[in-house]
């Protein structure tokens, strides 16, 4: 028997299970490496958007996880995991036309004028700066330099965790979940014919966590939202020091070290369960990417990715114990913020099961909320 079991292996589940086995929690991870889960998919923008002293719990949360990193990134260096694929790059925050540059002006008010090479503050920088900074940039009528945002590749993050998590003692068996059987002390699960228990159950399964629901009584409001992402290969460029390009959009670019810029993403919540490319999405992507950086236009394409991200009907989180059953954790929903939300999700989700406790700073998060 085990204390607990991860339903899923992707940046959530796993974050999860490895937050676990550290605390001496005796856990299995069952997971079917689903085609076109978000976690192997995803650019990995980490961005300082949120507040850890914020009054609201969700720009709380977002400040919470972002300041997680520092300590997962050291956590990892320790169990010997060291290729984790995160890095601190800076990102800027570009208008590119008229209309845009009067809504940067406001949406920027505040922030000082610099010239970028300050490591702590975001500075508003000149149109001939930002392009210093990312030379495929076109002309621009307004740029935000921050130089905290950091990258993170998805892929090497869940190996990473994967590898230092079975270094502690995690059992990761590839394999489909069938049914869940809950009660007060504890779970028993389905797994292709043999039957599992253990003390704890948390569900996070991504965007097939919803096939749970009906067997468990509580529908888990979470769908796919399918994205389609593009890897251009730039040649001889160095792309090693660029920073991340966000938008007045939901489009971006994320440099990497290896002379190769993601350009993405689309956001198409209809899909469904198809991790497949289109005309129409590539067009997208492409489009939008040569329309902010016409430096692009005579790069290759080295890959492209599709992943269908976990989206919950209000588009927040789904975190928490799923209503009349004690025993069962979900931590699913976090749409396009996967990467930068779920380790600390998993933190949060194995810090409960370890105390046997659900802070009420998070009780917004739950599934109650669509009941």
């Amino acid at each position: 028997m085990y204390d607990a079991i991860v339903i899923g292996g992707g940046i959530v589940g796993i974050s999860t299970a490895y937050q676990l086995v550290r605390s001496g929690v005796k856990t299995l991870v069952v997971d079917r490496r689903d085609e076109g889960r978000a976690t192997d998919a995803g650019a990995g923008i980490i961005s300082p958007g949120g507040n850890s002293g914020h009054h609201d719990p969700y720009y709380r949360f977002v400040g919470l996880a972002e300041e997680h990193y520092t300590g997962l990134i050291d956590n990892l260096r320790e169990d010997g995991a060291t290729e984790t694929g995160y890095a601190v790059c800076g990102s800027l925050f570009v208008a590119v036309d008229e209309r845009e540059g009067a809504e940067f002006k406001r949406s920027t008010a505040g922030f000082q004028v610099g010239d970028g090479r300050d490591t702590e503050k975001a500075a508003v920088v000149s149109s001939d700066r930002a392009r210093e900074l990312f030379p495929a940039l076109g002309e621009v009528t307004g740029a935000l330099f921050s130089p905290t945002a950091a990258r993170v590749d998805g892929r090497q993050l869940a190996a990473a965790l994967e590898t230092a998590a079975i270094g502690r003692g995690l059992t990761v068996e590839t394999r489909s979940v069938h049914s869940i059987r809950s009660s007060q002390e504890g779970v028993e699960i389905t797994v292709d014919g043999d039957e599992m228990s253990a003390g704890h159950l948390v569900i996070a399964g991504g965007a097939w966590s919803q096939s749970f629901s009906e067997q468990l009584g509580v529908s888990i409001p979470v769908g796919p939202q399918r994205g389609q992402i593009v890897h251009l290969d730039l040649g001889d460029t160095d792309t090693s020091s660029w920073p991340i390009i966000t938008g007045m959009g939901e489009h971006y670019m994320v440099p990497w070290p290896d002379n190769r810029v993601v350009v993405g993403a689309t956001r198409e919540a209809e899909a469904g369960f198809k991790p497949v490319t289109t005309v129409e999405g590539l067009m997208e992507v492409m489009y939008e990417a040569i329309r902010v950086a016409p430096g692009l236009r005579t790069a290759g394409i080295r890959e492209i990715r599709v992943g269908l991200r976990p989206l919950s009907r209000d588009g927040m989180p789904v975190i928490g114990p799923l209503p009349g059953h004690p025993r069962i954790m979900v931590v699913t929903g976090h749409g396009p913020m996967g990467l930068h939300l779920g380790p600390y999700s998993g933190k949060v989700v194995s810090d409960a099961i370890c105390s046997g406790d659900w802070p009420s700073d998070w009780a917004g998060f739950g599934v109650e909320r669509f009941l």
